[in-house]
């Protein structure tokens, strides 16, 4: 019995020995990265033969362990070094993104193979991520043909959505933006992907991973304002890409403006600071008065938590706007701010049930208040109101709009009388 405890080790490990042994020789790098460059440099430039060689490979070679070396072939034509230099350990291949011409059309067909590659082999997906963001950070050890190339082929892959637009963190990498690498690099990448597709669709791709808002950090901290990229990009002759900056710059203002607002009225803030702090966004952020009424109508209210019985909210309202009506005045100066109030006014009681019987009682508070003029209103009940609700509230207002009328009718009487 004791001899037979003993012999088990040894048995074992004898056995995983070989086993090691084995897969040493079967999962060999410098093997991997020979056959591959031995096929490339049989199928050459043929890449409908490269795509069908990358294809048969997969089944005998192990591209799930060398995910990193194939696409470092497939890309450079050989095993890069940390920084991005060529390892010189094995003989590199001619037939790579590298070496390719520098033209849309041989990009987009390269793009193809990496495509076709990858929709084979679905597990590939995460690793050409990693080896694109990888490649990224290696920006400064390519050549300027080099870079160019990448940025052709990563903004064509992005616009198939063969990529993430999360990769695009690489080029935050400090030293490629102290350098203007990441910035020069960027052109290059969004003329590829608005080739192929509109400013609308590259917008919902950067929205989809947070990157909408972080495009300015291409550049170094102090050139990081709307005014550098713009002009940057305006230059380059990628405006719409600018424009999209400079509207996600605002929309950003306006959410901490807003924030901002909602805390000065929920601290009981005096009018007459808030009002000024406004005056002072608006002009600073080139903010239209139109813009901010919806918001200051948003901040006010969202600043009080409303009582779920239908005829309480309604009181509570009235109440509420009674103290902001002269915020509100401060910020219906035009005929259209009046308008887009009580646009607003009729939404917020379409989309909030407990408000549904409160719009008329709103609106005649803002009036007696001057907010809304008598213009504005009729202009509302006669065409310009939302289709949201609209017979429940114009049935709401009728009354009132004919006491309007009459009010004006009596009032051009009496002026004709005095003439």
């Amino acid at each position: 019995m004791s001899n037979q405890r003993q012999q088990k080790p040894t048995l074992t490990g004898q056995r995983f020995k070989t086993r090691k042994r084995d897969e040493k020789e079967r999962f060999d790098p410098t093997q991997f990265q020979e056959s591959i460059i031995q096929g490339l440099n049989q199928t050459g430039t043929d890449l409908e033969a490269v795509a069908k060689f990358l294809d048969a490979s997969g089944a005998k070679l192990d591209y799930r362990r060398y995910a990193e070396t194939l696409f470092d072939i497939l890309v450079a034509g050989g095993m890069l070094a940390p920084g991005g230099t060529l390892s010189d350990e094995v003989t590199c291949t001619e037939f790579c993104l590298f070496k390719a011409q520098e033209d849309m059309e041989t990009m987009q067909a390269y793009a193809q193979v990496f495509n076709k590659l990858i929709r084979r082999y679905k597990y590939l997906e995460k690793g050409f991520e990693e080896e694109i963001k990888k490649l990224l950070l290696f920006l400064k050890g390519f050549t300027e043909s080099e870079r160019n190339k990448l940025a052709m082929l990563t903004g064509i892959l992005l616009a198939n959505g063969n990529l993430s637009a999360s990769i695009l963190s690489s080029l935050f990498n400090e030293n490629l933006v102290k350098e203007g690498v990441s910035a020069c690099f960027a052109v290059k990448l969004f003329k590829s992907w608005l080739s192929e597709k509109d400013i609308s669709s590259v917008a919902a791709s950067l929205r989809k991973v947070g990157m909408d808002n972080r495009l300015m950090e291409l550049f170094p901290a102090n050139k990081r304002s709307c005014e550098h990229f713009s002009k940057y990009f305006t230059d380059a002759g990628l405006k719409e890409l600018s424009d999209f900056a400079r509207n996600q710059q605002s929309i950003g203002a306006r959410k901490e403006l807003q924030k901002e607002l909602q805390e000065q009225i929920s601290r009981g803030d005096p009018l007459k600071d808030i009002i000024a702090y406004i005056r002072e966004e608006i002009k600073k952020n080139n903010i239209s008065e139109q813009t901010m009424i919806w918001l200051i109508w948003s901040s006010v209210m969202s600043s009080v938590e409303w009582n779920k019985k239908e005829e309480l909210v309604t009181e509570q309202a009235i109440k509420l706007l009674k103290q902001y009506s002269p915020l509100l005045k401060a910020f219906t100066s035009q005929g259209l701010s009046e308008l887009t109030l009580l646009l607003k006014i009729q939404e917020y009681c379409y989309d909030n049930i407990h408000f549904m019987k409160a719009f008329q009682k709103i609106v005649v508070l803002l009036y007696k208040a001057d907010v809304l003029s008598e213009e504005a209103i009729l202009k509302w009940y006669n065409e310009a109101h939302l289709a949201k609700g609209k017979s429940l509230f114009i049935e709401q207002m009728k009354k009132f709009v004919e006491w309007l009328k009459n009010a004006e009718e009596e009032s051009e009487s009496e002026e004709e009388e005095a003439d």
